[in-house]
């Protein structure tokens, strides 16, 4: 069951995390794998996450959008991959194969990261890993979000561009002793 805290856009242990919540700047992403605006996010926050290696931690949760028919089977394989200790491999591989998120190639992905495509497959089907999957959209409904990507910085809504140069600049009023980040 989800708690208040799970339901914020504050970042807790029940989330994907790349890095430390212990880091001083938390970027939460609220993303739909099929969304191109997530597609050019993603290249945006491999470079943040390379240039602040150690200092930030980056949260994802899933938004899939009605919109995009692929959505919520590429949120389920990314889950069904996080059970085998393999989320982010499979979150990668989906962010680099936006345009191919059918059934037949989320398989191939699994089997490509070494995930059990069969365990993929039921989960897909049987949308077993929905509750998690809701869970993520009812937090970033409440956090109000309306589209994706979305992001948070330490638990504030950013609104800015998403570029690296725009992410910086917040990120380095956050690194600064005696300043917080405005986002």
């Amino acid at each position: 069951m989800a708690t208040g805290a799970d339901l914020t856009p504050e970042a807790s242990a029940a989330d994907h995390v790349r890095g430390s919540l212990d880091a001083p700047v938390v970027i939460t992403e609220f993303a739909d794998f099929e969304c191109s605006y997530c597609g050019d996010a993603f290249d945006v926050l491999e470079a943040i996450r390379e240039k602040y290696l150690g200092r930030i931690a980056l949260v994802f949760r899933h938004y899939p959008l009605s919109m995009h028919p692929h959505a919520a089977a590429a949120a389920e394989a990314a889950e069904a991959a996080g059970q085998a200790g393999k989320f982010w491999e499979m979150h990668d591989k989906l962010f680099h194969n936006q345009q191919a998120l059918t059934k037949p190639n989320l398989l191939t992905f699994a089997d490509a990261i070494g995930v059990d495509a069969d365990a993929v497959e039921s989960a897909i089907e049987r949308r077993t890993y929905r509750g998690r999957i809701d869970r993520d959209v009812k937090s970033g409904d409440l956090s109000g979000v309306e589209g994706t990507p979305a992001l948070f910085v330490n638990g504030c809504t950013y609104d800015g561009d998403v570029s690296v140069q725009a992410l910086s600049a917040v990120i380095d009023r956050a690194l600064t002793p005696g300043t917080e980040a405005t986002v």
